[in-house]
């Protein structure tokens, strides 16, 4: 497996071309729901640009050394999000698509828990990966190869407080 080094700029411009390909294709949808912790700054920032409520659902999934490890996929208890009802159509944001098991899983828990509010859910992400079972409706860049994508936001996994005392 290869690696693949994003900068600050280059997840940024991911970001704007995600939200152009969604625009270009037309699809109206009235509330975007991202998966935490790695869909949240994407679906923060679709979320100011389309001008539309940004829902949270926490799933955790990675754990181990470096956060490389699959585990079993956990859902928080409750969606976060300030309006009375779920949108009836959803857009999905996540950073990535890997075994395609969390994006797959989330669609089932949205459907199961707001069944009557939902018409319809299209997926988003950065980067879909080969090795994917589910093909997202959105993405950025399809990596064949499979890599492990180092986020720019990846160093302050290694942080704890004390290393902010140089502050």
């Amino acid at each position: 497996m290869s690696d693949l080094y994003v900068s600050w700029p280059e997840y940024h411009q991911k970001i704007e071309q995600l939200g152009a390909k969604v625009y270009q294709s037309q699809w109206e949808f009235n509330q975007i729901v991202c998966l935490a912790r790695g869909g949240m700054r994407i679906g923060d920032i679709l979320s100011r640009i389309y001008n539309l409520p940004l829902a949270i659902l926490a799933t955790a999934s990675y754990s181990g050394p470096g956060g490389q490890v699959r585990g079993n996929l956990k859902f928080s208890r409750d969606l976060t999000m300030t309006t009375d009802k779920l949108g009836s159509h959803i857009l999905l944001v996540d950073d990535l698509v890997d075994s395609g098991i969390s994006l797959e899983q989330s669609i089932i828990w949205l459907n199961t828990h707001y069944s009557s509010d939902i018409q319809e859910i299209r997926t988003a992400v950065l980067w879909y990966k080969a090795c994917s079972q589910l093909q997202p409706d959105y993405y950025v860049d399809y990596l064949a190869d499979n890599p492990w994508i180092h986020q720019p936001f990846e160093h302050y996994e290694k942080m704890n407080p004390a290393d902010l005392s140089y502050v």
